[in-house]
């Protein structure tokens, strides 16, 4: 199939997926770019359809996997990927994708390593504290009350396809850290004011990693579930960390411990 106008329907109702509003009400999101579309495909997510720029043709790295997918592909031009991926200088090949059913029961395993975020709303920030969760071989992160839309094309875009590889789940904190704690996990958060730091503490047994955004930390009713808080120390004059790079430094200190001791 081909389409030429951006005034077709089917145009519009995936540039509607660029709007929070219409990813709740369809499912759907949109993928963006040659790595991203590779890496769902990869995954065996639920891609419904791929567009490619008719003036750029199929990129190679995609041409085998679109030969073993049943999905709707079609060609359009410069101008329907710039409607659709919302960039003055689009990519060559966008999907539209379901968004992924995530197993809540992988939370509570009984070596269970998961990141919560509370209001965290920085995409960069989520999507790489996605991708360091991937890398570390954590079961599932959890994006609570006040964080940026999982599906923001911008976050998407950020966690550069671990999107795909783990479960990431919207939840109700207020529910899930509870549950948490009656499964005998700990909940872990950082503190200036904590003694410990967070190479002193055993992240050997079940551990939710609790971080807030960086200007406000974790919030009231979070902060009151924490059952132990620890410090990155730090020796230089900087005044702070931001929330994804001490995610990644305290999810690398666990990683340590589980597999490196």
């Amino acid at each position: 199939m081909s389409i030429t106008s951006v005034q077709n329907e089917k145009v519009k109702a995936m540039a509607a997926l660029l709007e929070k509003k219409h990813r709740d009400r369809s499912g759907r999101f949109i993928i963006e770019g040659v790595h991203l579309v590779q890496e769902a495909l990869l995954a065996g997510a639920d891609v419904e359809t791929i567009v490619i720029d008719m003036e750029r043709g199929i990129p190679g790295e995609l041409r085998t996997l679109l030969g073993q997918t049943d999905c709707e592909l079609i060609e359009a031009t410069p101008a329907v990927m710039a409607k659709c991926t919302g960039t003055d200088s689009p990519p060559p090949v966008f999907g539209v994708a379901a968004k992924p059913y995530a197993d809540v029961s992988k939370l509570y395993q009984q070596d269970s390593l998961v990141v919560v975020l509370d209001g965290v709303r920085d995409p960069g920030n989520v999507g790489t504290i996605i991708r360091s969760a991937d890398a570390v071989g954590a079961h599932a992160v959890v994006l609570g009350q006040g964080c940026v839309d999982l599906y923001n094309p911008k976050t998407v875009r950020s966690t550069m396809g671990s999107l795909f590889h783990l479960p990431v789940i919207e939840g109700d904190l207020s529910e899930l850290l509870p549950e948490a704690k009656r499964h005998g996990i700990s909940l872990v958060g950082t503190s200036l004011q904590a003694s410990a730091t967070c190479y002193s503490y055993n992240w050997s047994g079940p551990t939710w990693l609790l971080m807030g955004s960086e200007s406000q930390g974790l919030s009231g009713d979070v902060l009151g579930q924490v059952d132990t808080s620890i410090i990155i120390p730090m020796h230089g004059h900087s005044e702070s960390l931001n929330v994804a790079m001490a995610s990644t430094i305290l999810l690398y200190e666990a990683l340590r411990q589980r597999r490196y001791r």
